[in-house]
């Protein structure tokens, strides 16, 4: 399966986390804010009995890629998700362009993605994902708009 298009989810009684790989800038957020909960050495990485359901939403309302969301079971879909926020973008140093609230966004090809809460924009121009962010920009020491390389 293509990462850019993959999607996993994990559940508990109440909700269901869902990860998009190749939305993930790797920020490490997830991790060390709730290590019992996701990691990355065991299989799956997720594990939605370590915690309770508010820690677990509190966690992957943090994600600032959006590779993380949830959704209440009830809901049963998270496309139900609509966030009413005011649109900000974000400049994160060395790293991506974050863009808070709904968005619409239009590829070259002409294919439309409409992407809630966080999305992240590739600032070092080497992402795998364009125009999304991959974590790339830590690989190759991405300096506010300076690349350096060895």
């Amino acid at each position: 399966m293509n990462t850019e298009t993959m999607i996993k989810k994990y559940s508990n009684a109440d909700i269901t986390v869902v990860w998009k790989p190749g939305v993930c800038i790797h920020s490490g957020i997830c991790i060390n804010g709730l290590p019992q909960v996701f990691n990355t050495a065991l299989k799956p990485w997720i594990n939605m009995q370590q915690t309770d359901t508010a820690n677990i939403i509190a966690q992957v309302n943090q994600c600032p890629s959006g590779a993380l969301s949830y959704y209440h079971n009830k809901d049963e879909d998270e496309q139900s998700v609509d966030v009413q926020a005011e649109t900000r973008l974000e400049v994160v140093p060395n790293g991506p362009l974050l863009v808070y609230g709904n968005v619409l966004i239009k590829d070259a090809y002409g294919h439309e993605s409409k992407k809630n809460k966080v999305t992240a924009f590739c600032r070092c121009g080497h992402s795998a994902n364009k125009p999304f962010c991959d974590g790339t920009h830590k690989k190759i020491d991405f300096k506010d708009g300076i690349n350096i390389t060895s």
